[in-house]
């Protein structure tokens, strides 16, 4: 087997602690337990990490910044500000964001203890943020929405979803994804000045234009 250059080395402790932890949680993930399912020893993680909380910190990067990359490519697929926002609350509440979500739950919970855990959950969340308000300038400037304070107004959209979704997740009975897709999205129609139900009708509108493209795709008439 080649020889793991150092960059390989710590994405190797890095994947091993996201599999821990989504196993056992942030709080409860130690350097023997990310060592044990490396199958080395507890030295190799210190010697690439100056302490465990950089260590957990990485992994909730990791997990965390690919949900993001994947919102934004959907976001991006789209020109008009509305599609954007419409792929925007689509991407955030699919089902296998669920472990996506876990991990924010963990890192949330953590951050008051962990500063490395917690200067990675605020600038993850800052890059959520800034998604939504970049759609609404744009919005805004097309004459499509209508918000005065595109900066508050994200984060109060992202506040509800975060909340709500988590709460999905968290607890799983009291509320449903349907409920939580409805809620923000009226908070988003009233935010940004959007009829009442127009997000939804987009929304609908974009779900029948992917599925006949995917018909299309495997040669069938939609």
């Amino acid at each position: 087997m080649a020889r793991m250059s150092p960059g390989e080395r710590r994405q190797a402790i890095v994947d091993a602690a996201l599999t821990v932890a989504l196993r056992k949680g942030l709080a409860a993930t130690t350097v023997r337990d990310v060592a044990t399912q490396m199958g080395t020893s507890s030295g190799l993680i210190h010697h690439y990490f100056e302490s465990m909380d950089e260590v957990l910190a990485a992994a909730f990067q990791q997990a965390a910044a690919a949900d993001l990359a994947v919102t934004t490519a959907a976001m991006e697929s789209s020109i008009d500000p509305i599609d954007k926002l419409v792929a925007y609350l689509v991407s955030y509440t699919r089902v296998d964001q669920d472990r996506a979500f876990q991990v924010w739950l963990d890192a949330w919970a953590e951050a008051s203890r962990r500063p490395a855990v917690q200067i990675a959950s605020v600038n993850l969340n800052v890059a959520w943020q800034q998604l939504l308000v970049k759609t609404i300038e744009s919005g805004v400037e097309q004459g499509v929405m209508v918000c005065p304070e595109p900066e508050a107004a994200a984060w109060r959209i992202l506040s509800l979803q975060d909340g709500l979704s988590l709460q999905v997740v968290a607890h799983g009975t009291i509320l449903n994804r349907l409920t939580v897709s409805d809620w923000v999205a009226r908070l988003a129609e009233i935010e940004l000045g959007l009829a009442q139900g127009s997000l939804e009708q987009r929304r609908q509108s974009v779900g029948r234009k992917a599925v006949g493209s995917r018909q299309s795709a495997a040669g069938k008439t939609p």
